[in-house]
């Protein structure tokens, strides 16, 4: 008798890692022009954002929203604060969320969902399975120094990428035939320390000192924030204005370090040094039937203007990764790949018997 083919039920694991996880969106694009069945997201930070939205059937407006997004529209929604515990306020990002979300509740959603946070006065992973689901994206997404931690029942919960920035064991419970993880944390030689990001395309070339503008506008909000408030943990007034944070000042705060290394950079290597050790238990714990790997230097943890290349990037990657998962699972049972995608669950995903 004939194989029995039938959709593929994929387990989705979405990691942490700033604008990267634009790239979430490009891999469930691809999964699904493939006729996979997604039927559990688990998700972390942007991950978290990305799953939940697609989770609540909302990842289309929110896509098509921030492909539209500039840099100076994302510095205006950034909403910078040199008074809150995070330097991005973010409540006009959130609010649009909300607007999409409606209210949903995870417990309601029509693909089973959890966000994970992390408790910091515990020390410890808190998974969201129930409840509002704009508040559990909020507490994931808290990334410490830049989105303010928040306080739910008593716990201080902050980004769940700091305890797990790639949440398989999150999924272990679903009836899926394939475990799915992208992580946003590939192990690629970085840009050179201060090094510009690389252009999105050759067509962007005339907008490219723009861009440069753009960026250093961002950083310098963001090192202003920060600090506004390193100066009044030690005793000094605030930075008043965005003229008054010079080089010369900021390189005061740094005299001991290497020329051209960027707060901003030791922010986000500090973290990305974090989670590369604990991705690798993660993996080594709970290993997914496929693993979708975005590369570190594709863009910065803050670059969100870069929807549209990060998309495609995801796109790529994604297709990449399932062409080959399909042909290798295809020569281990004896099977030809079908064209195009992932072959039928019997013949690839997870050893299954071939039904007859």
């Amino acid at each position: 008798m004939e194989l029995v083919a039938q959709r593929t039920r994929v387990a989705l694991a979405l990691g942490s890692g700033g604008a990267r996880g634009y790239a979430h969106i490009g891999v469930i694009e691809v999964l699904e022009a493939r006729g996979c069945e997604i039927v559990s997201i688990s998700g972390t930070s942007m991950g978290a954002l990305i799953g939940g939205l697609h989770a609540a059937g909302g990842l289309g407006p929110y896509s098509e929203w921030v492909r539209d997004l500039g840099q100076r529209d994302v510095l205006r929604l950034l909403d910078l604060s040199t008074k809150a515990p995070g330097a991005i306020r973010a409540e006009r990002i959130l609010a649009k969320v909300n607007e999409i979300l409606a209210g949903a509740l995870i417990e309601d959603l029509p693909i089973p969902f959890t966000a994970v946070a992390t408790d910091l006065r515990a020390r410890r992973e808190v998974w969201f399975q129930e409840g509002p689901l704009d508040a559990a994206i909020r507490a994931s997404i808290a990334l410490p120094g830049f989105i303010a931690p928040v306080m739910m029942h008593g716990r201080l919960l902050a980004d769940g990428g700091l305890l797990n920035p790639l949440p398989i064991a999150a999924t272990a419970a679903a009836r899926a035939d394939v475990t799915v993880a992208v992580s946003l944390s590939g192990q690629q030689a970085p840009p050179a320390v201060g090094a510009s990001v690389r252009r999105t395309s050759a067509a962007e070339d005339g907008s490219q000192g723009l861009r440069r503008t753009s960026t250093q506008v961002l950083d310098r909000q963001v090192i202003r924030a920060l600090a506004a408030r390193l100066g009044r943990l030690r005793g000094t007034a605030p930075v008043a204005s965005d003229d008054e944070l010079t080089d010369e000042a900021v390189e005061e705060l740094f005299e001991a370090l290497p020329a051209g290394l960027r707060l901003l950079d030791v922010m986000e290597m500090s973290l990305e040094a974090l989670q590369t050790v604990v991705m690798r238990y993660t993996l080594a714990g709970h290993p997914p039937d496929l693993l979708i790997t975005v590369p570190k230097a594709s863009c910065r943890t803050l670059d969100f203007h870069r929807a549209e290349e990060m998309i495609d990037l995801g796109r790529r990657l994604a297709t990449e990764a399932l062409d080959g998962h399909a042909a290798s699972s295809a020569m281990d049972h004896g099977f030809r790949p079908e064209p195009g995608g992932l072959p039928g669950k019997v013949a690839s995903l997870g050893g299954s018997a071939p039904t007859r």
